[in-house]
């Protein structure tokens, strides 16, 4: 409130204040609503007089980095060596030839700009052997429905959209980073020198070809292919496909071993990994090996008997994928695989997420090896690490907790059901708590297994009865029979490697799978 005119008059003499005067010459103290509504009038915080120095900073923010890409661009202009690339890069596109592609990987640049190499639909043969994919995907083992016998009805249907939901996304957000933490950014940005340093090392060393192959769903898949067949090793014949782990790479990834073998190599990227694209959810998985498997046999002429699948870790589910859709590959070898998903999810798992987790496994990341694997007919070998910490769902030291055991118990029953009955299910079980060789060895000479005799068995069956599985040997054998060609089998597909999940397989243990 101002001071009332005979106070100013007292202080000032010489001055006479009216109080209707005074009053029209102080400013009329405002309400906060009045504030409010001079505020909206005028525009508020948007304002024009606020708004032109933004459009100000903006613009010379803009002008700033088209500046910059200006100076890139002279930068690069008046590089030769850069020139050069880029007239290899477009002559690459135009034409790839070997002699352009040769000369375009002795650069390193964003994979993105690579041309395509192999196509999904360039194999003319496809449509009228299997049918090919369609543009949707390759075909998947679906899981079987949870309730079998309650009608499909709409009520039902709203019911369960609420849990759909859900699965879906936990799924799509924090299920697949921990399933595929590879496909991670922020760990490939990470790892980037040291891709870098593996890729130079396959193209500089062992002659490496890179190749993008682009699968049926439109993602583009990051091979590298080591051709041995020209040496005077006879195991460079044989193509060996390898499948890595759930943070695995090819640049420094599992295709060491059968490098250090001898063998002809054709390592790629998962979807998401590197230089592919997309999303690692199984049905992309399932697209990107068919790809690989149509480029090694119609681009790389490798016949289906040529080829080995070798995989490591989660890389068995594209492996037993491979071998469940093309039967004529000559072998399978799993390393530090696994025969389901579920367990292995509800071990990391709160319990009372048991329901939400099998659910969202069930509908988004079904990784059913065993399940695939009980639909190839040729030989198999799985490899156990005994110190495993990754696919145990106790300890590592709790070997029995290993789902690589019943990985091939899966196998052997469906191939081998008579033999494998209660005797022989059950010395099998005291085979696989064997954590040494000296405790193998005692447990396989306490049956008195009889090789020759095992062999025998098995030949005669196979030539009477055809080499198809599931097998009726075992179903008029005596007890002790059934057990010792239940060892005899169990040891014949699994071989224990003494090391921790991530330890590199030497390659003396990479052996291929026995078969009659």
């Amino acid at each position: 409130v101002p001071p009332p005119a005979p106070f100013l008059s007292s202080l000032y003499p010489g001055l006479e204040f009216q109080n209707d005067f005074y009053r029209s010459c102080i400013p009329r103290l405002e309400t906060p609503e009045s504030l409010y509504s001079g505020e909206l009038a005028s525009g508020g915080y948007l304002s024009l007089s606020k708004v032109v120095p933004f459009s100000h900073y903006a613009g010379t923010l803009l002008l700033l980095l088209a500046g910059v890409a200006c100076l890139r661009g002279i930068g690069r202009w008046t590089n030769p060596q850069y020139r050069q690339f880029i007239t290899i890069l477009e002559a690459t596109h135009r034409n790839q030839s070997s002699e352009n592609k040769r000369q375009l990987a002795n650069y390193n640049f964003d994979f993105r700009s690579w041309p395509v190499d192999f196509h999904w639909e360039e194999p003319s043969s496809r449509k009228e052997s299997r049918g090919g994919p369609s543009r949707r995907g390759v075909a998947l083992l679906r899981p079987e429905p949870l309730h079998r016998g309650t009608a499909d009805t709409l009520l039902n249907r709203v019911k369960k959209l609420p849990c759909q939901i859900t699965s879906y996304l936990v799924a799509h957000t924090l299920g697949r980073r921990m399933l595929y933490p590879g496909s991670v950014y922020l760990l490939q940005k990470a790892l980037m020198p040291v891709l870098l340093q593996g890729q130079a090392r396959l193209v500089e060393e062992c002659n490496g070809r890179r190749a993008k192959l682009l699968a049926c769903d439109g993602n583009e898949i990051d091979t590298m292919f080591v051709d041995r067949r020209g040496t005077a090793e006879p195991q460079g014949q044989k193509l060996v496909i390898c499948c890595e782990g759930n943070a695995g790479f090819y640049e420094v990834g599992c295709v060491s071993t059968p490098l250090e073998a001898g063998y002809s190599v054709l390592g790629w990227n998962h979807p998401g990994f590197a230089g592919s694209t997309g999303v690692p959810f199984p049905q992309n998985e399932a697209n990107a090996m068919d790809v690989v498997v149509q480029f090694a046999i119609y681009r790389l002429g490798f016949q289906p008997q040529d080829i080995i699948i070798y995989a490591w870790s989660i890389g068995g589910f594209t492996a037993t994928w491979a071998a469940m859709s093309y039967p004529d590959v000559s072998a399978v070898i799993l390393d530090a695989s696994f025969d389901d998903l579920v367990p292995l999810a509800l071990k990391v798992m709160p319990d009372s997420w048991r329901g939400l987790v099998t659910r969202t496994v069930r509908q988004h990341l079904n990784l059913n090896n065993a399940e695939q694997l009980c639909r190839y007919q040729g030989p198999v070998l799985l490899i156990r690490r005994t110190k495993d910490e990754i696919i145990t769902t106790t300890v590592p030291e709790d070997i029995m907790s290993n789902r690589g055991n019943d990985l091939l118990l899966k196998l052997l029953q469906h191939r081998y059901p008579r033999v494998m009955a209660e005797e022989g299910l059950q010395v099998v079980r005291q085979w696989l708590e064997a954590s040494s060789q000296l405790e193998e060895a005692s447990i396989y000479s306490r049956w008195e297994v009889e090789e020759d005799w095992c062999l025998s068995v098995l030949r005669s069956y196979q030539a009477e009865h055809g080499p198809d599985f599931p097998w009726s040997v075992g179903e008029d054998m005596s007890a002790d029979g059934r057990r010792q060609l239940a060892l005899f089998l169990a040891r014949k597909h699994l071989h224990n490697f003494e090391a921790t999940h991530c330890t590199p397989l030497p390659a003396q243990n990479f052996q291929m799978p026995w078969h009659l």
